[in-house]
């Protein structure tokens, strides 16, 4: 989903907007600066993991170009800013003086931690990490595995270091949740000399996600955690699906890469592997055209030209064949891996929906669980129309399978991670 254009928000310190003033961090309560840096931006939110009140969120765009933006929103408070961000260092740079727009000074805000979000932990992390030299090389070592998410991470972490040296800088992996996969879902059938040699095994993405959702359920439907199988779809702009029994994960729709699996706003998803090599000897594509096209011309958008669904849901109510068949392939998608991973749980007591697509867009979640009946799955409409941002459960009362909508809060899922570290310490 993409976010709403704040451009004309009242900028804070205007006359408009002063008495809108943030709340400011108690010094009894600890924080956590929380930031998610990719390639050209960096995604920051100071949050109090405790209660999960989120005091300061905002962007940094298109760093390492010659003219960068970034925005920041506290409470009621708003402000843009413009100019060029060289490299991440730079970004922080630009992030400690939006703070100071709103009335928050970093130095004053209580942080106990810094947490980055890290998207590939390989087998080497299954928890989170206080950063120093070694863990900082290590995560750098991984981009190998993920070449278009760890090395922005690392860029990230040098330049939050740089700017706050003397708070605990703490790393937690999107693989995290899944590193300990059972060996029948985490393996490939390769040759296993290549796949030791070269690390290729299924290592799973939106762990932080899954885990969040996953621990949420319970307490919802007032069940033990150790008696529950639940199925957790993830489904943003990227998406994910993962069997979770007992509170641990039993299987996961991303691979190797977060290009297996589901259909996607801009990946394909699952495909046969020989396309790679079909389309290098037909199209004389390079690896990474190929890459490229898989990655970021395919999935929703390389079949109809959209991959926002408020888009596609209104191009399909206008007749564009392409639009529906496109929905269609994504339903079949998403309505095959539900189905494999109920047989591989063995019962099915809940499915939930996240994150973007899967916390707005009632059409999917209808067309992903109609006809099921007979499975014991049954959504009631009214309940699954409503529009709300609270978690839910959309099932009808006589549903043998729980359904249910629960936000994601990956933020709040890492400052709790990295607090939890730090004070353990």
């Amino acid at each position: 989903m993409t976010e709403p254009d704040r451009t004309e928000a009242p900028v804070a310190g205007t006359a408009d907007s002063a008495e809108l003033a943030p709340a400011v961090p108690s010094a009894d309560a600890p924080t956590v600066l929380v930031i998610n840096s990719g390639s050209s931006s960096l995604k920051f939110q100071l949050v109090e993991p405790t209660g999960g009140e989120v005091f300061a969120s905002g962007i940094v765009e298109r760093v390492g170009l010659e003219e960068g933006s970034a925005r920041i929103s506290a409470g009621e408070s708003y402000a843009p800013w413009s100019g060029p961000v060289p490299d991440h260092t730079e970004a922080m740079r630009v992030v400690r003086h939006l703070f100071d727009e709103v009335g928050i000074a970093l130095d004053d805000a209580n942080i106990a931690a810094v947490g980055h979000r890290v998207v590939q932990g390989g087998a080497r992390f299954s928890d989170p990490q206080i950063v120093d030299q070694w863990v900082r090389d290590q995560v750098h070592a991984l981009g190998s595995l993920a070449p278009l998410h760890n090395y922005a991470a690392v860029a990230g972490i040098d330049g939050a270091r740089e700017l706050l040296p003397d708070i605990p800088h703490v790393v937690v992996f999107d693989t995290a949740f899944f590193s300990a996969l059972p060996a029948a879902s985490r393996t490939y059938a390769l040759n296993k000399q290549v796949a030791d040699e070269y690390r290729i095994r299924r290592y799973g993405a939106h762990g932080t996600s899954h885990q969040y959702i996953a621990e949420q359920v319970p307490g919802i439907l007032g069940r033990d955690a150790a008696d529950l199988r639940q199925i957790v779809l993830h489904l943003g702009n990227g998406a994910s699906a993962s069997a979770v029994r007992d509170g641990a994960p039993v299987d996961t729709s991303m691979g190797l890469t977060p290009l297996e699996g589901l259909v996607m706003g801009t990946r394909t998803g699952d495909i046969d592997p020989s396309v790679y090599v079909h389309l290098h000897r037909q199209a004389g594509m390079s690896p990474e055209d190929v890459d490229t096209l898989l990655n970021k011309q395919s999935g929703m958008q390389g079949l109809c030209g959209m991959s926002d669904f408020r888009d596609i849901e209104a191009a399909i109510g206008n007749g564009d064949e392409d639009a529906a068949l496109a929905m269609d392939v994504y339903i079949h998608r998403l309505r095959k891996y539900i189905g494999s991973y109920a047989f591989a749980l063995g019962r099915l007591d809940a499915i939930t929906f996240t994150a973007g697509i899967g916390e707005n867009v009632a059409l999917v979640r209808r067309r992903a669980l109609e006809g099921l009946e007979g499975f014991g799955i049954r959504l009631d409409e009214e309940r699954n129309a409503a529009r709300s941002r609270e978690a839910r459960v959309i099932s009808a009362d006589d549903s043998a399978v729980a359904v249910l909508v629960v936000p994601t809060n990956e933020e709040l899922a890492i400052a709790r991670q990295a607090l939890g570290l730090v004070q353990a310490r």
